[in-house]
């Protein structure tokens, strides 16, 4: 899985919750998760940001490890963590910063809720369930990251991933042109991406709307308007699939 540009997101991880965009994003989305979800349930939360997504569900599950190849990212999700942050609570949320590429990786055999070292040289830890919030128009390799997901998944597991669809040449306003570093496509394609995650191996998969996002955008392609600008209504998928 090649490693998307992390600039941007660095740069950009502190003000990160302050988007009403991306807030109202990760709300709509934990939604379509929870059917998917078990209080004994261990998930991976791929590409988690700041954690947005990750505190929503950790109510909800047994455990989450949460990871992302920003630094900027999981340093602001480990401060939330910390003894004196706003989620110092939460016990069952690990933040990994990781650019996975192997289900073996050693940073995912630590149990978030124990702390204990789960897996030998047998046997790596592996997930009830694998979760991905508006992660995919940035991964340049698709193929890649869903086979490196199924490896991380229990015989039986599920993937679920959401991100918005490309719908026609309207959906590239879903970023500003001056926030195209690091964006690989325009939203996702319902037959590629179906395709793709049976082609890694997964079973009964479906995708399907999960909701809509009306966000503002861009008067006109770089004016850089979005406080003003027209309002834009974006669908979103969600993508699932069971490994045998």
């Amino acid at each position: 899985m090649t490693e998307p540009n992390q600039t941007r997101f660095n740069q950009e991880a502190a003000n990160w919750d302050s988007n009403p965009s991306v807030v109202l994003a990760t709300e709509l989305a934990v939604e379509s998760y929870l059917p998917f979800c078990s209080a004994s349930f261990d998930i991976l939360d791929l590409g988690c940001g700041t954690g947005l997504l990750s505190l929503l569900l950790a109510p909800h599950v047994r455990s989450i490890t949460a990871v992302d190849s920003a630094s900027g990212m999981i340093d602001v999700l480990t401060a939330k963590l910390s003894s004196s942050g706003s989620h110092q609570n939460v016990k069952n949320v690990l933040a990994v910063c990781a650019l996975l590429q192997d289900p073996d990786d050693a940073r995912l055999q630590i149990d978030p809720l124990t702390k204990a070292t789960l897996g030998s040289e047998t046997r790596a830890r592996t997930f009830d369930l694998v979760v991905s919030h508006l992660v995919l128009h940035h991964i340049p390799d698709l193929a890649a990251v869903f086979k490196t997901i199924y490896g991380l998944l229990k015989p039986g597991g599920k993937v679920a991933v959401t991100d918005f669809e490309d719908f026609g040449p309207e959906a590239r306003k879903f970023h500003p042109e001056s926030k195209m570093d690091g964006v690989e496509r325009h939203g996702i394609k319902r037959e590629v991406i179906q395709e793709i995650i049976e082609e890694a191996g997964f079973e009964s998969v479906t995708v399907e709307t999960a909701f809509e996002l009306p966000k503002r955008v861009e008067s006109e392609p770089g004016k850089g308007d979005i406080e003003s600008g027209p309002t834009k209504v974006f669908p979103f998928l969600i993508c699932s699939g069971t490994k045998p």
